[in-house]
């Protein structure tokens, strides 16, 4: 970042590239009803493990405008503002909270650690992305939030936990190699 906290071409270009990655996690798709599983998730905790907190919350955030505004993006190429305010949109809209939260945790107690950053990934990737999806999905289906919980998202707990794994590796790796600065 510059000074007076402004964004740098660096700082558009790595979020720019975030964006895209999420984008392609999303062509990974294991098809279920009603929601196809993809490695799209992985995309707030790629993002906030690997650029921190500003740039990963601006990458998704960026994902999430494009998908908004129609830009195909989302798993099985849907995008457009039915599926961000459709019952799986409180996911979606949680993941530039959650790649913030995980490179703020990141920043502040450090990431060094392949397990503080499987910990900061599960925190911001399932227990945040979880807290804002749920009670939307809870709403606009008309569900209980037990019922919200059990059968719209911790079916898909195990998945995601491979994904915290499969990020933090990914993200370390990442880390390691000094490519983003």
């Amino acid at each position: 970042m510059k000074r007076g906290g402004g964004i740098t071409t660096r700082d558009s270009v790595y979020s720019a590239l975030f964006t895209a990655v999420t984008a392609a996690l999303g062509l990974v798709i294991i098809p279920m009803f009603p929601v196809p599983v993809t490695g799209q998730s992985m995309g707030p905790m790629l993002a906030g493990s690997a650029l921190g907190s500003k740039r990963g919350f601006m990458s998704l955030t960026v994902f999430v405008l494009s998908a908004a505004v129609g830009v195909p993006i989302l798993s099985g190429a849907r995008g457009g503002l039915g599926v961000i305010m459709g019952p799986t949109g409180g996911y979606i809209l949680s993941w530039p909270i959650a790649a913030y939260i995980i490179g703020k945790l990141r920043e502040v107690f450090g990431g060094k650690s392949l397990l503080r950053c499987i910990t900061y990934n599960f925190f911001g990737g399932v227990v945040i992305v979880y807290s804002l999806g749920v009670p939307w999905l809870s709403v606009l289906q008309g569900l209980s939030l037990k019922t919200a919980l059990i059968e719209g998202a911790l079916i898909f707990l195990p998945g995601d936990i491979v994904k915290v794994f499969l990020a933090s590796f990914a993200a370390q790796a990442i880390n390691r190699s000094n490519i983003i600065k």
